[in-house]
């Protein structure tokens, strides 16, 4: 399927919430086409924490997990000193769930962010960066903040919301938030689309990358992936597309192709 807003990339379904998942639930959502949950790495006391018989739930389900930090909206403003201790307490979690190395944990600006804000929310996200040794740091927010910290190197992986970003949708953006508060499967549900190099992960061990022992060979791969990338392109049936984007995700996990943002 084509992205939102005329964004010419394969797309694929998901949601975030802030309501914790059974399996039951997990299921649900799968049946309704979500390939990926987004989920929150916080820490002990947060109501909206993921834990891992969650992450188990999700992956059982077949969904990819995306991991997100936020404790308070405006949380990064806070500069280096915030984010290096939601660095380290990201990092934490992300273990403690076994979260694999070379997947993503984004941080939240969950607000309106100004220019005067951009230098706070740069040294918030290097100093998470410093504590997060082996993963992706990425970032949340509107498509200024997304823009202007790819422009700046701060992060690797970017989420953008529909919010405040004036029906921009940036080029750079992996994930792309475009509908918040809706009901699905029982539960209030931010719906999203994905374009590749998500940085998200699952408790099931096939499905992760493993770019030390890759179980095909990555030019071979490659190869097949390229073919798969015509086949979408070519392609007018949406069904047809979504097999093409999983099968050329699934691909990479199996060759140990770490999926990184253009």
């Amino acid at each position: 399927m084509l992205g939102k807003k005329g964004v010419d990339r394969m797309a694929t379904k998901g949601i975030d919430c802030a309501t914790p998942l059974n399996q039951s639930t997990a299921n649900t959502l799968a049946k309704e086409g979500m390939a990926f949950t987004g989920r929150y790495v916080v820490p002990e006391g947060y109501a909206k924490r993921l834990t891992l018989p969650e992450a188990d739930a999700i992956s059982q389900a077949g969904m990819k997990i995306v991991t997100v930090y936020e404790t308070t909206a405006t949380r990064a403003s806070g500069g280096a000193a915030s984010g290096s201790a939601d660095g380290d307490a990201a990092f934490r979690e992300a273990k403690k769930l076994g979260q694999p190395p070379g997947t993503a944990v984004y941080f939240a600006v969950d607000y309106n962010a100004q220019p005067k804000d951009y230098d706070a929310i740069e040294q918030y996200l290097l100093a998470a960066g410093k504590k997060l040794s082996g993963y992706e740091v990425g970032v949340y927010g509107s498509f200024a903040v997304v823009e202007e910290m790819a422009k700046r190197g701060a992060c690797k992986r970017f989420w953008q919301t529909y919010a405040w970003s004036n029906g921009k949708v940036s080029s750079r953006a992996n994930i792309y938030q475009y509908k918040n508060d809706q009901k699905l499967a029982g539960i209030t549900v931010d719906y999203n689309e994905s374009y590749g190099g998500e940085g998200w992960w699952s408790t099931v061990a096939a499905n992760q990358p493993n770019p030390d022992n890759p179980t095909v060979p990555k030019d071979a791969a490659q190869k097949v992936i390229d073919v798969l990338g015509a086949l979408y392109m070519a392609s007018a049936d949406a069904d047809v597309r979504a097999a093409a984007h999983f099968a050329a995700d699934a691909l990479r996990d199996a060759a140990g192709i770490l999926k990184n943002p253009g």
